[in-house]
């Protein structure tokens, strides 16, 4: 009996470095006689969003082993591990048009313009526990 599990991969966080203004539980005269909370500036790593294109290897290896945990548990032994490669990324394309024109006092050309260029990307990554196979019971 053979079973096949799915592994989704998470994107990576992206982290920034953030200056942030930090109460020292320190009071002081304000300007209009009031009190006013001493603050000094510290930097801290704050999460500012998530990749769009670098996957989070470190969790995806934990979920796989986590995976084939399970299926050791339910006494399945992993046979295989494949990856599914699948999504869509940016795509562009820029043409400039390249112009030429006769010299007049010589036999030669004048070439101006640009180029042109296109790319893309096809690729979201994630792994697939399949063809698992059932441990023969020993008694």
């Amino acid at each position: 009996m053979n079973k096949t599990v799915f592994v989704k991969a998470y994107f990576k966080p992206i982290y920034k470095d953030v200056a942030v203004k930090v109460a020292t539980g320190e009071t002081k005269a304000g300007f209009f006689g009031g009190q006013k909370d001493v603050t000094r500036t510290e930097t801290q790593r704050q999460q500012t969003g998530w990749s769009d294109c670098e996957i989070d290897g470190r969790r995806l290896a934990d979920d796989v082993s986590k995976a084939i945990a399970e299926l050791n548990n339910e006494g399945y032994e992993a046979i295989n591990v494949s990856e599914i490669t699948s999504g869509s990324y940016r795509y562009e394309y820029n043409s400039q048009g390249i112009t030429s024109s006769k010299r007049i006092l010589s036999e030669t050309e004048k070439v101006s313009g640009g180029g042109s260029y296109g790319f893309g990307y096809d690729c979201l990554p994630r792994l697939r526990a399949s063809r698992c196979r059932h441990k023969s019971r020993r008694t």
